[in-house]
């Protein structure tokens, strides 16, 4: 409240004063329509019934109005009232839509045409995209209802409101909320090894040999993302691979790589074969797809080291009763990434988004011959995600998403369960405006926190029941057949805004005391109600959310509404982005265990590099992360791109070196997965203009410091 004005909230989110004089005019238009004439003492009546409160919406004054004339039993101006209502609504949303669709065409680029959850990962706009983004504030009040009439029932009508109300007034972000899909999942692959497709609505058999595999997974990995809004994790999707390539040329076959196995005119070796395979999969999944609206699926592939691979799959068993070979998959993880590696400077290929598992012991890794691959892999030039962990009880399966698994022990009869995890909500706190917030209301930052931690709890409870309603009546074939598991998938806190909290209380935004207590006691709280919600079928885990869209949207609603917003986006890390004080061994540092101990969910450092290190110098670096307790990481070094000549270099250069063109873009990530700037929201292209400076090479004196490691 302003003083005593009361602040009333239109349709748009914005906030202006409230005026009686509109809602008078409006009462006298209704008894004009059906001729008749409202006195003064009508209106006293009809006005006197309303309980106009601060923050309220135009929406709910507009009942009240309905209920008013009512109650006073004007009947027939209320139906006139509300047809009113009703064509000025259909009338405002055409209008709105055209607009939109006139704004979508002339955008830039889709994601800054996006009006909804936008992603870089649409790289043209069209006819398809624009198609997919119409129904989208459909889906917005869909889901809203769903939830809240979910949430009237569990708690009662006042937690729902204030769950729209933190909603509207941005405490709070609903992810996805475009879709009624579950959001990400680390799929095990075993039921579609066992019956093909046919469970979860297709038509493809199981896999008999590795042409029907190729195809087979290409057709899963398609229908399993069309049920997901989020990523499609494959964590087997090498192991299996590997043994239909034994199947057909031997348990052997990577000794005998070079021998001609096929006997047509091509005279395929047994590895132009393989490498044909992954042509096959990775082109085939890098193409956009209707279900999809119009982009590539989001798929995510893991390697792991040799202690990784036998805590989680050293009981494993096929259908035919053999088992995984460790030599043969070692091989072929290798073979993939250097691949991969090699076809990325052909085309853009963003998917799959690779993970490299490793097991730490005594401040390094413990298979020192995946430590060194690591590090050779960085070296030329291959981006890809490192996940560190001290024992294989948990999995990072998505752009950042770790997620534990409770029984990392797989059954004989329905295989690989330990892998089948996820996350089916992710719902966000902007932690900027709620610390910010509570100093406006003259509270302790920490009470108002707990009573918005509360809240989503409750409220991703909500969205759980109504999740296990559509599984009852039919509608999740997924968890039905085995893919993903509703009771080890995670309601996931997601938290963005945390640095841009941390800078308004004055705490300086470094490896110090005052910082690590300050994070310590936001995401330990969370954790706390992670604790109390959690149940034997229902998990909580707390992440720091990528926030590729609303980490631009939430600096822009802070700032319209007089908040502290010192940059306009709220990046996914514990440092500053455009500090350029900070080399990586601080960055590593910021991100090790005292700081994200409570992030169950994971978080993840971009360590964003000028230029390539050397083979030694990344080796090292694994180390520093090994014993700061920093468990997910990549290097982000942009990739130049050539616009006239189509040529890739994996280096940060200012000119093609092939044409010498200077009309060039770069490759880099935007979060997670790796696209072209130019398909960047305008925001997120300024944003990554900040994340490359010459402080960022490891110098001489940097490099000392890295060696202490060792």
């Amino acid at each position: 409240m302003r003083g005593t004005e009361l602040i009333i909230v239109k349709r748009d989110g914005k906030r202006v004063p409230f005026s009686i004089e509109k809602i008078r005019n409006a009462v006298k238009k209704a008894f004009l329509s059906v001729g008749s004439f409202a006195s003064e003492d009508d209106l006293t009546n009809i006005l006197h019934r309303l309980n106009i409160r601060d923050e309220m919406s135009v929406e709910d004054i507009q009942n009240q109005v309905e209920r008013s004339l009512m109650a006073e039993n004007y009947f027939a101006v209320a139906k006139s009232y509300m047809l009113y209502r009703q064509k000025h609504s259909e009338d405002r949303e055409t209008r709105d839509r055209i607009k939109f669709l006139i704004d979508y065409c002339a955008a830039g680029n889709a994601a800054s045409g996006s009006k909804f959850d936008a992603n870089a990962n649409v790289d043209k706009k069209n006819i398809a995209t624009l198609i997919g983004e119409l129904p989208k504030g459909n889906f917005i009040r869909l889901n809203r209802r769903l939830l809240t009439d979910k949430l009237s029932d569990m708690f009662g009508k006042e937690l729902s409101d204030k769950y729209i109300s933190f909603l509207n007034q941005h405490f709070i972000y609903k992810n996805d909320e475009t879709s009624l899909a579950p959001y990400c999942a680390s799929i095990t692959m075993y039921p579609w090894l066992l019956d093909g497709t046919s469970k979860i609505g297709g038509n493809s058999t199981a896999p008999t040999n590795l042409k029907s595999f190729c195809g087979g997974f290409i057709n899963m990995v398609f229908i399993v993302s069309s049920m997901l809004s989020g990523a499609c994790a494959t964590p087997e999707f090498l192991m299996y691979l590997n043994y239909f390539i034994g199947k057909e040329y031997g348990g052997d076959y990577f000794k005998r790589s070079s021998e001609i196995v096929d006997l047509s005119k091509r005279k395929r070796s047994i590895d132009k074969v393989i490498t044909d395979c992954f042509e096959q999969i990775v082109y085939s999944l890098n193409q956009p797809t209707g279900a999809r609206n119009f982009q590539a699926v989001f798929w995510n592939i893991a390697y792991y080291d040799k202690y990784y691979f036998e805590s989680l799959f050293g009981e494993f068993v096929f259908p035919d009763g053999s088992k995984p070979e460790w030599e043969s998959l070692s091989w072929l993880q290798k073979r993939f990434m250097m691949w991969f590696n090699k076809e990325r400077t052909k085309t853009v290929l963003t998917f799959p988004v690779e993970t490299m598992a490793l097991l730490a012991e005594n401040a390094d890794v413990k298979d020192k011959e995946y430590g060194d691959f690591t590090a050779k892999m960085y070296a030329e030039g291959h981006s890809f995600f490192t996940y560190l962990s001290d024992n294989a009880d948990s999995l990072s399966s998505c752009c950042r998403l770790r997620n534990e698994i409770q029984d990392n022990g797989f059954s004989y009869t329905l295989g690989a369960g330990g892998v089948s995890t996820g996350s089916k909500s992710v719902l966000t706190i902007n932690l900027n405006r709620c610390v910010q917030q509570a100093k406006r209301e003259r509270i302790p930052y920490i009470n108002f926190l707990e009573e918005v931690v509360d809240l989503v709890h409750k409220v991703q409870l909500g969205y759980n029941e109504n999740l296990k309603e559509l599984q009852q009546k039919g509608m999740l074939p997924l968890f039905d057949a085995g893919y993903i598991n509703m009771g080890r998938q995670y309601l996931t806190i997601g938290v963005n805004g945390l640095v841009e909290a941390a800078e308004f209380l004055g705490i300086e935004i470094s490896d110090n005391s005052e910082y690590v207590v300050f994070t310590r006691e936001v995401l330990g709280l969370i954790e706390s109600y992670n604790k109390k919600y959690r149940s034997k079928d229902t998990l909580f885990n707390c992440e720091m959310i990528p926030a590729e869209n609303v980490g631009v949207k939430h600096a822009k609603w802070d700032r319209e509404d007089g908040y502290f917003v010192p940059r306009d986006c709220y990046n996914s890390y514990f440092y500053i982005v455009e500090d350029e004080s900070l080399n990586v061994i601080d960055k590593f540092r910021v991100h090790g265990k005292k700081y994200i101990e409570h992030l169950t969910g994971g978080s993840a450092l971009h360590a964003n590099l000028e230029e390539h290190l050397s083979e030694d110098q990344y080796r090292q670096l694994i180390k520093v992360a090994a014993s700061e307790g920093c468990n997910y990481f990549t290097f982000n070094i942009p990739n130049t791109v050539c616009n006239d000549c189509g040529h890739i270099d994996k280096r940060y250069l200012k000119e093609c070196p092939k044409c010498k063109s200077k009309n060039i873009d770069y490759l880099t990530r935007i979060i997670g997965y790796m696209k072209r700037i130019s398909s960047f929201s305008d925001a997120r292209q300024k944003e990554a203009a900040k994340r490359y400076y010459a402080k960022n090479r490891i110098e001489q004196k940097e490099q000392r410091r890295v060696e202490e490691y060792a």
